[in-house]
């Protein structure tokens, strides 16, 4: 799945599409961000510590788009007597709302103003028609129309809404405590009407779940609570928490609520507040999006979108939501519900490439004939999956009584407050690995449609799969001895004053590249550099080369533990381990060794293995030397490291350095000197040895 980079020529043509003149909304886009104060080596100056931790735990950098506006440029156009509303620092952009032609005119003068386009013209709000939210149904009947009896699971009592998370497998995750708790859901909608006086939320506020809310609409007026019922709707269906009755899919997870949309008008401006939305939402550090919206047609026609728009890359919005995908959010997004008009396909963002969009189904899992289709005009599948969205069960913004609603407005929060659950189980995978996960555990992945995309998910399945494919941190704690610096009781450190501060197996036959490296060896008793190697197969007849899956360079200290460049520490990894694990331990010249057995999770991460203690923990026959009673230790001298000992190692590694001190492979027992001893102590005694290490 791909992000998509913010696309200039796109942006361009909409500017030239819907530069109107008209006393109303104005977008301002600037040519640069040049003289700002902020700096994305610091970035906690404009990104909450949620936000960057999101970015950190998904190897997303801090990009130039983070930055925000520079606010000279902002003043700027104030004081040309515009009224900004909203700013957006992934479009480099303000809306700006003005009752005067030449106050634009004097703007667009401006040489850091790259357009002035027109979005909206309030002299056209009182014909407005909505294709997304017109198109749905709330029952005003409320719950006696309701056919599912209640019921419940192990950690909640569902009531009426059992259905359309049980259709999902959902109530399992429930069950496992995964509940949404943790999880951060930014509810973009048209407002949310008594949402902060129903009983149905009463939990979210008593609790501190509802972080905040803002208007993107009116910010100079704020009117989240009476502007439009349809958001309240939408959050119910994973914030409701009315046991015996209704509970969401999500009831313990946090919510912002954000107003982008203008209940009563439908222009282009709504697309912009949605991206200003949604980067207030990365600030604050969200995981999740959900957004029950969509456009393809407007009160004003020129700015009208047309199927060939819903190629992923066109759209003010979908560039916006494909940014916001970009930063490690979970966009879920309606399909649409145009299924049964002349549009058919999905709206704008559900066509962006890294949105999950959301069809709609009935309660019986079949295909709701109002949802919106795919493929995107590019010919992508879409939707990605569904969920209950015909009758779905949801608290009516007026009564708070517990009725049902139609339409993908309501399949696409339950699915949001589930793929938080999912998450919260895996807080480390990135975005797209949840979304793919879930692709995955769905009803029909391996022959995906136009009507259902991959189908209906199991989210237990998800799980399984996540927890399949889970990087788990793996610490090592290893014990093993060299026979040629083995004294009797230790090791020596003889050459720990000679030791590299890079390690040492970049070359052939090792071509480690590595890049562990000290400032200096950080302790008197280490003995010399090793690689460890971890190999992932079902038993070690069958863990070759083609089975690794980390290596490490190491220390090896005098007593045989093995440590990591900090001198103290266990070697950790960060795997997924899909059989078992074996352990390969390289050195210079000793021949390698591999365990016999798989390692074993002590249940805290750790694995522990200890080659000096029994011959058998190595794999193969005889394969390291009785050093002491009890005590077994890594053959010596293979002095260039091709796993056999024999003429090769005298002539490349000990004739030519014979008589030389220093950190050299020919000194076989380490005492740095390369002499006769290591020759005859050593080579000469073991050349009937070989590594027998699968290859």
């Amino acid at each position: 799945m791909r992000f998509f980079i913010l696309s200039l020529l796109s942006l361009i043509t909409y500017s030239t599409i819907f530069s109107q003149v008209a006393p109303d909304t104005y977008w301002i886009r600037f040519t640069d961000k040049n003289g700002s104060p902020y700096s994305i080596n610091n970035p906690e100056a404009f990104l909450s510590p949620r936000a960057i931790d999101r970015r950190t735990a998904q190897g997303i950098a801090i990009q130039q788009n983070d930055i925000p506006v520079n606010q000279t440029y902002i003043d700027a156009v104030a004081g040309a007597g515009a009224t900004v509303l909203n700013v957006s620092k992934w479009m480099n952009s303000v809306t700006v709302y003005t009752t005067n032609p030449s106050v634009i005119t004097t703007i667009e003068g401006f040489s850091f103003v790259l357009s002035a386009s027109k979005v909206s013209d309030e002299t056209k709000k009182t014909t407005s028609i909505k294709p997304f939210i017109d198109n749905e149904k709330i029952d005003e009947e409320g719950i006696n129309k309701i056919q599912t009896p209640g019921k419940s699971g192990q950690s909640f009592s569902y009531g009426s809404a059992y259905n359309q998370i049980n259709m999902l497998n959902g109530i399992a995750l429930h069950d496992m405590g995964f509940d949404g708790t943790g999880m951060v859901i930014a509810v973009l909608d048209a407002g949310f009407t008594n949402a902060n006086i129903l009983s149905a939320f009463d939990s979210l506020w008593i609790n501190g779940q509802i972080l905040g809310t803002k208007d993107f609409v009116s910010p100079l007026s704020p009117n989240i609570f009476g502007s439009h019922s349809h958001g309240t709707n939408v959050l119910s269906t994973m914030g409701a928490n009315l046991p015996g009755q209704m509970v969401g899919t999500a009831p313990h997870a946090d919510y912002w609520l954000l107003r982008s949309e203008n209940g009563s008008t439908e222009y282009l401006v709504e697309e912009l507040n949605w991206v200003s939305a949604a980067e207030f939402a990365d600030s604050v550090g969200a995981d999740v999006i959900n957004s029950s919206l969509g456009y393809t047609t407007f009160d004003d026609p020129s700015q009208d979108h047309t199927y060939s728009d819903m190629d992923g890359n066109t759209t003010p919005i979908t560039i916006g939501a494909d940014l916001a995908a970009s930063k490690g959010i979970l966009v879920v997004n309606s399909a649409g519900n145009s299924g049964n008009s002349s549009w058919l396909y999905i709206g704008a963002p559900a066509d962006g490439d890294s949105v999950f969009t959301i069809g709609a189904v009935n309660s019986s899992g079949n295909y709701a004939s109002f949802s919106s289709r795919g493929p995107t005009f590019d010919g992508r599948i879409k939707p990605d999956v569904v969920a209950q969205g015909q009758s779905t069960v949801l608290i009516n913004a007026f009564t708070g009584s517990v009725t049902t609603g139609s339409g993908t407005s309501f399949s696409s929060p339950v699915t949001a407050g589930m793929v938080a659950c999912l998450w919260s189980a895996f807080p480390d995978r990135k975005n797209t690995e949840v979304m793919e996960a879930i692709r995955q555990s769905a009803s029909q992945y391996s022959s995906p449609d136009g009507f259902l995309g991959y189908g209906i998910p199991d989210y237990l399945e998800a799980f399984n799969i996540l927890e399949a494919t889970a990087a788990h941190t793996i610490q090592l704690d290893l014990k093993m001895y060299l026979e040629g610096a083995f004294d009797g009781a230790m090791m020596s450190t003889s050459i720990n004053g000679l030791l590299p501060f890079n390690q040492p197996f970049i070359s052939a036959p090792f071509n480690y590249s590595g890049n562990e490296a000290v400032t200096a060896i950080p302790s008197v008793d280490i003995v010399d550099w090793i690689l460890i190697e971890l190999r992932d197969t079902t038993e070690a007849a069958f863990a070759n080369a083609s089975t690794q899956v980390a290596r490490q360079a190491c220390f090896l200290k005098s007593d045989g533990t093995i440590v990591d460049t900090s001198g103290t520490e266990m070697p950790s990894f960060t795997l997924t381990v899909s059989d078992s694990l074996f352990l390969v331990i390289h050195h210079r010249n000793h021949l390698k060794i591999m365990s016999s057995i798989a390692l074993k999770d002590d249940g805290n991460g750790i694995y522990s293995f200890d080659f000096s203690n029994n011959i058998n923990k190595a794999f193969g026959i005889d394969p390291m030397k009785i050093l002491a009673p009890g005590i077994y230790g890594v053959v010596s001298g293979d002095v260039n490291a091709d796993g056999s000992i024999n003429e090769a190692d005298l002539d490349s590694g000990w004739d030519n350095f014979s008589g030389n001190r220093g950190y050299q492979s020919g000194d076989l027992n380490l005492d740095g000197q390369v002499d006769n001893r290591d020759k005859d102590d050593f080579w000469y005694t073991n050349q009937s040895y070989g590594s027998q290490v699968p290859e």
